[in-house]
């Protein structure tokens, strides 16, 4: 009788189990139209079983209605492998795309066979063993089976081309379903016995659970991920369950062995012991099976705690965007044994392009924070996706730190430039005041001197002026004023202003490129940085100044052929009172970069664009128009 009860309950949580998963593939089927046949799979396992249930329970038409309709399992099955291997494009051989377009006349033959099995008969119930009535088929039964085996067959031979065509992730599923297949044909050879006259109790049957999970699992582990988080939680508990049940078990044999009377007459205190005894195995199998199931779920995998905390350890070092994708580049390439390439998304750049081959880290800027997104890891094993989830996970973490970091710097850096330069103001105005009045009384003292000597003064005289005004300039509030600028026609407009001396001037600037800008400031940008190539090209032959855009005209560069910039000033160019040349304020540069700031825009040295030196003005996208 137990034996029997064993065999009901199989089946039940089969159907259950059937039913189940048929219900979650088909919500998946709205992003993967292959699963939707499985579903159908699943549905008609758990009706095929139920049929046996319902004959135990004795109804015995309908069980044999629902086992005789089982060529419907193996139609799904070989739907689901059609649309699995062959999804409707590329190349793929005559009859794969003539059962593609016929899967509905194979449905239609299968639902025929299905009812000349019916009517036939096709079957009837009989005494085995312990079971008071078991299926077995006759007259148009064996039809009816022997087509079931052709269509899966045949469905297997759909999966043996995909095996020859497919690559990656695939080819796993593939495989893994060819091993759930040999382990299902398996457990349901014992079905056949009865109608063979073999009178042997269907032991693998016991097993049925197993073969839908392992099929379904087998499938969708290299396609959808969330399978593989879901069987990392279930498989300790399963396996926990089977524990028990062993145990519960073993007590009920024991207690009939040895103790009188049926289990309900069992004292308390053993039913306490049992219940003490299957929580003491729980708890000692507990993190033994999590690390198991890890193995199985994610072979391969080595992720622990003390490796995420060395990984955002050693992030959290990073002190820029650029040293940050090299540092996570390098940790996550090392984890992988496989090159990764990490791409930085900062605030107000656009999405980085990503190349059609290898593997790709992005973490991009949204308005709720960092977010990161893989590429081109649609082929990777689910052990490596998952440390590249983790990884990615924790990397944009680190990018909002960094972020967060890097402007709370930038705005300690504007607060102190910002007192320094409210001293440096109320100093310059004052010792602006004080310095041009001698100058003036010398500039009218030169009246009577002779032109020579009277224009050698005139010039210093301006020199310092200029200087003066620059200081001035450099330590008062820039507040912008924007309105659309013409780039090419103001350009134009500063050539008079400039003694050019036989150095070449041209503009690449296109006609229609306009930024919103403060004209006048702009300007003084302009009329800083070609006055500073000046100086360095001026008589020399063939000088040549050229201002040009990038694609995107937020890039305007400043190019001259003119000696390069001493890679020890590099750092300190825009810095104030640095000068390179004789007779220079040392605050041109630093100006300029005032104003670009004030505009929300950057100023920076390039030397990798064929020119000795190149001022690039970078505008932040709100200024184009």
């Amino acid at each position: 009788m137990a034996t029997v009860i064993a065999f009901e309950l199989m089946m039940l949580v089969t159907s259950v189990c059937a039913l189940v998963v048929s219900g979650w593939l088909w919500l998946q089927a709205r992003r993967r139209r292959s699963l939707q046949a499985l579903s159908g799979f699943g549905a008609m396992m758990a009706l095929w079983c139920g049929g046996h249930i319902a004959i135990q329970q004795g109804w015995h038409r309908l069980g044999i209605l629902l086992i005789l309709a089982n060529p419907l399992m193996p139609t799904f099955f070989l739907h689901f492998a059609t649309r699995f291997v062959y999804p409707g494009r590329g190349r793929a051989p005559r009859w794969l795309e003539w059962l593609s377009r016929h899967m509905a006349a194979i449905y239609a033959i299968s639902i025929a066979v299905i009812l000349l099995s019916w009517f036939g008969p096709g079957g009837r119930t009989v005494p085995l063993g312990p079971f008071d009535a078991f299926f077995v088929f006759q007259g148009l039964g064996w039809f009816n089976i022997a087509y079931t085996v052709v269509i899966g067959v045949f469905a297997h031979l759909v999966l043996v081309w995909g095996l020859s065509v497919h690559k990656g992730n695939l080819r796993r599923s593939i495989v893994a379903m060819f091993a759930a297949g040999g382990w299902g044909l398996l457990l349901a050879t014992s079905f056949i016995f009865p109608s063979l006259g073999i009178d042997w109790y269907p032991y693998p049957m016991l097993l049925m659970p197993s073969y839908v999970v392992l099929l379904v699992y087998g499938v969708v582990r290299y396609q959808i991920l969330e399978a593989n988080a879901f069987a990392k939680r279930a498989l300790p508990w399963l396996v926990l369950m089977l524990v028990l049940l062993g145990v519960m078990m073993l007590i009920s044999a024991l207690t009939a062995a040895f103790l009188p009377g049926p289990l309900a007459a069992v004292p308390v205190w053993q039913l306490w012991l049992c219940s003490l005894l299957a929580l003491a195995v729980a708890l000692l199998l507990k993190r033994p099976l999590n690390e198991l199931s890890d193995q199985l779920i994610y072979p391969g995998v080595r992720l622990n705690e003390g490796l995420l905390e060395r990984w955002t350890n050693r992030l959290k070092s990073a002190g820029s965007w650029e040293s940050l994708e090299d540092l996570a580049a390098e940790l996550i390439s090392k984890q992988l044994g496989q090159p990764v390439r990490i791409l930085l998304q900062q605030a107000g750049a656009p999405v980085p392009a990503v190349s059609s081959r290898g593997l790709h880290i992005l973490c991009l800027h949204r308005v709720t924070g960092w977010r990161f997104r893989l590429e081109g890891w649609d082929d990777v094993k689910p052990g490596l996706r998952l440390t590249g989830e983790v990884f990615g996970s924790l990397l944009a973490t680190s990018c909002g730190l960094l972020e967060r970091s890097l402007q709370l710097a930038e705005a300690e850096r504007r607060r102190l430039a910002s007192e320094h330069l409210v001293e440096l103001g109320s100093l310059s105005a004052v010792m602006a005041h004080e310095l041009r009045n001698p100058l003036n009384v010398i500039s009218m003292a030169t009246a009577d001197l002779p032109s020579e000597r009277r224009a050698l003064i005139q010039a210093q005289l301006k020199r310092a002026d200029r200087q003066i005004s620059d200081l001035l300039l450099y330590s008062g509030r820039i507040e912008p004023q924007p309105q659309p600028v013409q780039l090419a026609a103001m350009l134009e407009s500063l050539r008079p202003l400039f003694d050019w001396q036989q150095t070449e001037f041209e503009t690449a600037v296109p006609a229609e490129l306009s930024l919103q800008a403060d004209p006048h400031r702009l300007q003084q940008v302009f009329t800083n940085l070609i006055d500073n190539a000046l100086s360095f090209v001026r008589n020399s032959a063939g000088s040549r100044i050229r201002v040009d855009a990038d694609d995107s005209g937020r890039c305007i560069r400043i190019h001259n052929n003119g000696p390069a910039i001493d890679p020890s000033l590099h750092d300190s160019l825009f810095q104030p009172f640095v000068s390179r040349r004789a007779g220079g304020s040392g605050l041109g540069l630093a100006i300029v970069r005032r104003i670009m700031d004030a505009h929300g825009g950057d100023v920076r040295l390039r030397t990798d664009l064929g020119w000795p030196v190149t001022f690039e003005l970078v505008f932040p996208e709100r200024a184009m128009t």
